[in-house]
């Protein structure tokens, strides 16, 4: 088969989970049937490569206007872009879409190449309202671009559970059409792996055990409630952020204010790495934390909790969308409920007191070090037996065959929405 996906995000041009799964998932899908398939990736930036079975084609194009609201840019220029990609294809069996910002192009090939259109859901636009803060009135247009795609892909892949049950009752997609396939980890890569020197550099001290947060300061990922939770956590325990960029310059002022006062308010030692680490630098300190934390108040799967857990580090966790299908609460870590809020209130104060209840959590699995332990072993147990990106390419191919016509006779039967459970 030949292949398309297409991306906004792909190596080194990466910032969140779509561009760390599409990564792994092609590099996966091309090593399969001993190179027989053909994986072509567009995506956005300047960049070209070739290997065996795998092309990379970056499309860097970019729009010149001046438009009247400058949060229109960015929704403007992916769709210039989408139209370079609709263009440089000619030949292919089926075009797999990575998010709205590809979402054009590929309803433009499905219907010029009449072949079928996939498109993994990785998010959904209604459930970030925020992000008209970043698009202005284009939000309302990007989210219309999703609904229309989703409303013609011929094939859907749901990262969770909880996605496959967004995608029905948001755009009305048929379960016949959907396909649970979760994101996986890199077991080779991502594994305890200590690095003292790592812990020097950034003045962290070893022998006292930190808590660790890696993310985007984004407020989907509840990094604000952390901060607020850092007073609540025992004396001594050290906390290490690891947040890259802001979405905004003005979120990025409050989350600074709010580490300000903590660091003010608490006897916490507070490290903040306002910057995306190397992968090796990620890893060893995943390794040598104590606890990860993901208080996010939407992740349609969570990828992070994978790195953590592989990495033999217990997850504590909001009780939101597809982590509670990574985590095992009580086993490999502990989750917290999220009290929904209408998103203006989002990180204005403790929804229904979830940073007491995150910092509460966090404590008493630093309060057991046997069952931090314990825990440990379990999750990167946990991640060996359900999430490897070998199975999962495996998993994504066949549903390609399906769609194509070219599974065997057994194995053409319509896709299913079944969401495996552990």
């Amino acid at each position: 088969m030949k292949i398309a996906l297409l991306t906004n995000e792909y190596p080194p041009n990466v910032y969140g989970g779509a561009g760390v799964h599409i990564e792994y998932l092609t590099r996966e899908l091309a090593k399969l049937e001993n190179g027989a398939n053909c994986i072509e990736v567009l995506c956005f930036g300047n960049q070209e490569s070739r290997s065996d079975g795998l092309s990379i084609r970056g499309i860097d194009n970019s729009l010149q206007m001046t438009p009247r609201d400058p949060r229109h840019l960015k929704f403007l220029d992916a769709l210039y872009k989408n139209l370079f990609m609709a263009d440089a294809l000619d030949d292919v069996d089926l075009v797999h879409c990575h998010t709205w910002y590809t979402h054009f192009a590929g309803c433009l090939i499905k219907q010029m190449l009449q072949v079928p259109l996939v498109l993994t859901t990785h998010s959904l636009e209604p459930h970030r309202p925020w992000k008209e803060e970043q698009l202005g009135a284009a939000f309302n247009a990007s989210s219309w671009i999703e609904k229309t795609a989703y409303q013609n892909a011929d094939g859907i892949i749901a990262v969770s559970g909880s996605m496959c049950r967004d995608v029905q009752q948001l755009y009305g997609a048929s379960a016949e059409r959907i396909r649970v396939i979760h994101n996986g980890i890199d077991l080779d890569e991502y594994k305890p792996t200590p690095d003292p020197a790592l812990l020097e550099r950034y003045h962290i001290d070893p022998t006292r055990p930190y808590v660790l947060f890696v993310g985007r300061m984004t407020l989907q990922k509840g990094i604000g409630y952390f901060v607020d939770a850092i007073k609540d956590l025992n004396p001594g325990t050290q906390v290490v952020l690891c947040a890259g960029p802001a979405d905004t310059e003005q979120l990025g002022r409050e989350i600074a204010a709010k580490v300000a006062a903590a660091k003010n308010s608490s006897t916490t030692d507070l490290i903040w790495i306002p910057q995306f680490l190397p992968k090796p630098q990620l890893i060893s300190l995943y390794t040598h934390a104590a606890v990860f934390v993901c208080p996010s108040i939407y992740e349609p799967f969570g990828i992070i909790n994978l790195e953590a857990m592989a990495c033999g580090t217990p997850v504590v966790a909001s009780a939101v969308g597809g982590i509670v299908e990574v985590v095992e609460d009580g086993e490999t870590g502990l989750l917290v409920p999220f009290e929904p809020q209408p998103w203006e209130q989002i990180d204005s104060g403790d929804a229904g007191g979830f940073s007491k209840s995150l910092a509460a959590a966090i404590n008493s699995l630093l309060s057991a070090p046997d069952k931090l332990e314990a825990m440990g072993i379990a999750a990167r147990r946990r991640v060996e037996q359900y999430f490897s990106w070998q199975a999962i390419a495996r998993q994504t191919l066949q549903f390609y065959r399906e769609l194509t016509g070219e599974s065997g006779r057994n194995e053409s039967r319509a896709p299913r929405a079944n969401v495996v459970r552990f």
